[in-house]
């Protein structure tokens, strides 16, 4: 079946512009580049394919030019906007090569005269913008933690058309496609259709996954202390009766070691709280340099810090604790003595594998470490 080609162009260019409107509207509100730059590229779709529409009525000449630097800005757009969702900045050199490359070549007679040689670059042009969009994504596909393969198996398939394009579609003339009846070959017809389709998809498939990464986002947000960095109180419960249920499953004891920075109201009064801001800061970096990849550490209240010890008895308990104690007292953020800890620490051992129950057993724990002069690691039974 024969697609008719002057009704696909002016189909194209109002997909194009819709799908570009409501690209710019998705960015306009939450301003995510990737989704200005997709926009911006579906909007000089639309542009460089409405410049198509308008050869052979005397324009010939702005339609072959402009039209295909358009286009070729609109696969650069692409490019970019894949730059832009793997946190990387815009290459204003690689945006505005293929243009540049295909201006000169204009210069050319031989190859302006030529419409196999202009369709043969282009169609290279557009394939090489696919596969650096393509290597964007695959490059940085184990940071990017969202489903990002519909976007690479779409732009894969984009591009390998270009590619096959390159080599077997000897072009047509723009006059013989939108004669009436539609004749023309299938080769450009067909380009039209995929078109649409890819910027349909592609669309889609992008909004969906910044979409996917904002959620994680809050999410992250949500179950992090926004000083530190670390996780909050929500975070350490859930991850915390996580490991606690896999420790009492395995039948391995696990150690709570609560802590509490000493005479913090005073740290604040005398020195600010910019500082304070600072010290929770580097109590946090200092406790996490000491713990292992799969206990739980986190911020549970003002000054007060909790860590969980996966596979953890109560001498290597008190070891840990001890090197936070020493390592957060030798910092030089103050003057000697200013900054100490006391941390409480309880044995699953003991108190058994329910946290509130730990935290409550950790509690009275640090409550005799400060009844005891502050600046110590005590358990319940060292008491």
């Amino acid at each position: 079946m024969m697609l008719h080609i002057p009704t696909l162009l002016i189909v194209a260019v109002f997909v194009f512009c819709l799908m570009g409107l409501l690209t710019v509207h998705a960015w306009s509100r939450g301003r995510e580049p990737t989704l200005g730059y997709l926009g911006i590229m579906l909007l000089l779709a639309s542009l460089g394919t409405g410049l198509i529409v308008v050869r052979g009525v005397g324009m010939d000449f702005v339609a072959l030019i402009i039209g295909n630097v358009v286009l070729l800005l609109s696969a650069a757009m692409n490019w970019t906007a894949m730059r832009a969702f793997v946190q990387r900045k815009p290459s204003v050199p690689g945006i505005f090569a293929g243009c540049g490359i295909w201006l000169l070549m204009c210069l050319v007679p031989q190859f302006y005269g030529s419409l196999s040689a202009r369709v043969t670059l282009y169609s290279v042009l557009a394939a090489s913008y696919g596969v650096l969009s393509a290597m964007e994504l695959w490059r940085q596909r184990d940071t990017l933690e969202v489903a990002y393969l519909p976007a690479l198996v779409l732009t894969l398939l984009h591009t390998l058309f270009y590619g096959v394009r390159a080599f077997l579609d000897p072009g047509m003339p723009i006059k013989s496609a939108q004669a009436p009846g539609g004749e023309g070959v299938p080769f450009f017809s067909f380009m039209l259709f995929e078109s649409m389709l890819y910027a349909i998809g592609i669309a889609y498939v992008t909004l969906a996954m910044v979409k996917e990464r904002a959620e994680l986002r809050f999410k992250a947000a949500a179950f992090s202390d926004a000083l530190t960095g670390i996780g909050n109180r929500r975070a350490f419960m859930l991850k915390g009766e996580k490991l606690l249920a896999d420790s009492a499953r395995r039948q391995q004891s696990a150690a709570l070691l609560l802590c509490d920075l000493d005479h913090f109201k005073r740290l604040n009064d005398s020195f600010g709280h910019p500082m304070g801001d600072q010290v929770l800061i580097a109590f946090s970096q200092v406790t996490q340099a000491a713990l292992r990849n799969g206990d739980v550490f986190a911020r549970i209240g003002g000054e007060e810090f909790a860590c969980l010890l996966a596979d953890a008895d109560e001498t290597g308990a008190f070891e840990v604790a001890e090197r936070i104690r020493q390592a957060f007292a030798r910092l030089d953020l103050l003057a000697p003595g200013f900054l100490s800890v006391s941390i409480g620490i309880v044995i699953t051992d003991e108190a058994g594998h329910d946290l509130s129950h730990l935290l409550s057993q950790a509690d009275q724990a640090l409550y005799l470490a400060k009844a005891q002069g502050r600046n110590r690691v005590q358990g319940l039974a060292t008491a």
